[in-house]
């Protein structure tokens, strides 16, 4: 005969924890099956952004192209460098420092600006990450139009390496895509992290070879030149910007950049996690 304990026991509750890897993975999924909805949006930031203007979202390459020519022939006089050289080079810099920086700032307010369609939209909070990476991609993209130009001005030393730069640009875009996740959560709930990260960008400006030729660093710091490999943003514009201007470089920049891939994806995954479901409360 059984016992009163084990006939009359009452079910389990079923599991109602959003804080599971299932969930985690579903959001991310889910977010990516929605790409009409995050490309949609994306492409809409930058029409709004340019709203009433004669030519529109072509001053994102207008003023690439006069950051270039101004810039590019003032720093080349300065540093003693040919035209020819410098002014690709630095183009080129600018261009991926802008993504950067893009996910950057806009990671920090991705949730806190779509207060509203979070609240009421019901997406997963990956769509709003993507659509902050496709917007600032999109604006990637209008700059090529200068790096063609400077193709055909100063003609750098293009060869086959060239297609090196596609998967440069992937992997640049997966870290922007968990950058901008990990800022944009973090954020949510210390509101402190986007003026942190406002004050602290131009200095990351000035810290990477982006105006500055690493070879100039080299040359007059002898050994401690070796301290900018501890910068992360040196090895991202490296692994882009080489290709691109048909420039040797080590494979170490590719290897740094898979471990901060790998690495920064597994903390932004394990914060989402944990936190996803509380982001619609924290905004």
């Amino acid at each position: 005969m059984q016992s009163t304990s084990t006939v009359d026991r009452p079910p389990a509750p079923p599991e109602t924890s959003s804080r599971t890897w299932r969930k985690a993975a579903k959001d991310l999924g889910d977010g990516f099956r929605q790409k009409q909805l995050w490309a949609h949006l994306g492409w809409q930031d930058i029409k709004q952004r340019y709203r009433r203007s004669v030519l529109g979202p072509l001053w994102i390459t207008i003023g690439m192209g006069v950051t270039a020519g101004g810039l590019g022939l003032m720093y080349s006089t300065i540093f003693g460098l040919k035209a020819a050289d410098y002014v690709p080079y630095m183009t080129v810099g600018f261009m991926i420092w802008y993504f950067i920086q893009g996910c950057l700032l806009s990671g920090t307010e991705v949730f806190i600006h779509n207060e509203g369609l979070i609240k009421q939209l019901p997406a997963p909070i990956t769509v709003h990450v993507l659509r902050t990476v496709w917007r600032e991609f999109l604006l990637f993209l209008h700059n090529l139009v200068v790096y063609a130009a400077i193709l055909l001005i100063f003609q750098p030393p293009i060869t086959w390496s060239v297609f090196l730069a596609i998967p440069a640009i992937f992997l640049l875009l997966l870290n922007g895509g968990w950058v901008v996740l990990l800022f944009g959560v973090a954020s949510t709930r210390f509101r402190d992290i986007p003026p942190v990260v406002g004050s602290f960008i131009q200095l990351l400006f000035f810290l990477s070879p982006i105006v500055w030729p690493i070879e100039i660093l080299e040359k007059n710091a002898g050994e401690r030149a070796a301290l900018a490999q501890l910068n992360p943003i040196y090895h991202f514009v490296e692994i882009v910007r080489a290709p691109m201007l048909g420039t040797p470089q080590s494979w170490h920049h590719w290897v740094v950049v898979l471990g901060f891939t790998v690495g920064g994806w597994l903390l932004a995954l394990f914060v989402m996690r944990n936190y996803r479901a509380r982001v619609a409360y924290w905004v």
